[in-house]
């Protein structure tokens, strides 16, 4: 299928099946935006060291620092996520995706190692890891550094988060993803080289044993990933309770991943062996899954500070007290445009979800959404930052604009580095074959 201008393509150019590339490794093109994306964290790293000749500077490296972490957490667990779903659902849809996935989710390393900084400094960010006991709690309510709400909070929380168990907790989350990542990406190398592909009883055998795998392995993630962000992010705020926050971030991960995933397959669609197997419909099918995504976003935060607001309990309404008033209004205005409304009514329309040139920006409007988004949640946690933006007197507050840039950038980079590791189409899958069928949608 040939792609002149990237944008809209006519359904009916092939009539016939499409025969698959001779060339399934990824082009020289890959190596060039992964340079780039060094490029790019070299200059905002040592923007970003700038900021600790400040005392304010030095107070948001860290916090702008655990939001870059996360956003790279959430695109490693979103697509461990995906490759589980789609071994449980099959589709074509995720044939295409499947290489981009398993290249992300062979960034684990790299996210373990960057969170490594925010455990040793833990104390730094949360309440519950400076102050460790009844005992001590109780001499930082004295001392008028933590109020009697959060006090009594952090110590009813205890057993939960301490550095012990905050580090236990971790510990398991990423022995767990590690394992199933090593599994995932092993096999699927095992499942291309069977002497016995293109076979029935081949098909079969790697089907039952990728469905075996991702069945229990969903529900465990779920689970760990939502105890994950609870110590991590949630705890930020020692008096939040959200019922939801674990599904919030699990379809925020999905949001985000397939922005990526997406945006890469088009860029990728230029050279071969994409070039010839991204059909228009499964552009399509992956724009159709982007905007269930974004309604799921949009009713899972507005059910939640729906029930909130009808119940008006002052414990539970201060969490968004401290980010609306003070200037977070605009944050969060900027926030509900970007991340929600702009993306839900572009994909409404089905020629801009056909339309690669569209969705290139797209693509990249709602990962910079997922920036805004994360800078809402985090900072307002934090006393100096409650019900105050100050963006005039703090200019510390502008590492949340270098810094998470800077990991993400990194990030990118190993992860381009993965991308152009193996071939960008697995050979031995059903969905494959149908991959390569004329295209039929109008």
């Amino acid at each position: 299928m040939a792609h002149s201008d990237h944008g809209h393509h006519d359904a009916h150019g092939h009539h016939g099946p499409r025969t698959m590339p001779t060339v399934l490794t990824a082009p020289e093109a890959v190596l060039v935006w992964q340079k780039r994306a060094m490029i790019v964290t070299a200059v905002f790293a040592v923007i970003s060291v700038v900021f600790a000749f400040t005392a304010e500077g030095r107070q948001h490296l860290l916090r702008s620092y655990l939001m870059g972490v996360m956003t790279c957490f959430n695109f490693v667990g979103g697509a461990l996520a995906f490759l589980l779903v789609q071994y449980l659902s099959g589709g074509k849809w995720g044939a295409i995706l499947r290489r981009p996935l398993e290249a992300m989710t062979r960034t684990f390393g790299l996210v373990v190692v960057m969170m490594l900084p925010v455990m040793f400094r833990m104390k730094e960010l949360y309440q519950w890891a400076r102050w460790t006991d009844p005992q001590q709690t109780w001499q930082a309510y004295k001392a008028g550094l933590m109020t009697q709400e959060e006090m009594l909070m952090a110590n009813s929380k205890h057993a939960m988060l301490n550095p012990i168990s905050a580090i236990i907790q971790t510990v398991v989350v990423f022995a767990f993803m590690g394992l199933v990542i090593s599994l995932a990406n092993k096999w699927s190398l095992q499942r291309d080289a069977d002497p016995s592909g293109g076979t029935s009883a081949s098909y079969n055998k790697w089907r039952v044993r990728f469905e075996n795998l991702a069945g229990p392995s969903t529900l465990i993630y779920v689970i760990l990933m939502t105890d994950f962000v609870i110590v991590w992010v949630k705890s930020l705020d020692i008096e939040w309770s959200s019922s939801v926050y674990g599904a919030q971030f699990l379809v925020a991960q999905g949001y985000a991943v397939l922005a990526l995933g997406i945006l890469t397959l088009i860029l990728l669609s230029k050279y071969e062996p994409i070039k010839t197997m991204f059909r228009t419909t499964e552009q399509h099918d992956l724009g159709k899954l982007a905007f269930a995504f974004t309604m799921l976003n949009i009713y899972l935060t507005f059910a939640e500070f729906l029930i909130i607001y009808s119940g008006n309990v002052p414990d539970e309404a201060e969490w968004y007290i401290h980010r609306i008033h003070g200037g977070w209004w605009v944050v969060l205005s900027l926030d509900v445009i970007c991340h929600w409304v702009v993306p839900f009514c572009i994909l409404l329309s089905r020629d801009f979800k056909r339309s690669r040139s569209k969705m290139i920006w797209l693509c990249a409007w709602m990962i910079g959404a997922r920036f805004i988004d994360m800078f809402w949640l985090i900072e307002p946690n934090f006393k100096d930052a409650q019900g105050n933006l100050h963006l005039a007197a703090n200019t510390g507050i502008l590492s949340y604009v270098t810094m998470p840039i800077a990991v993400v950038a990194c990030w990118m980079y190993f992860y381009l580095g993965q991308l152009a590791k193996r071939p960008l189409i697995a050979i031995n899958d059903p969905d494959t074959e149908e991959l390569l069928e004329p295209e039929h949608a109008h």
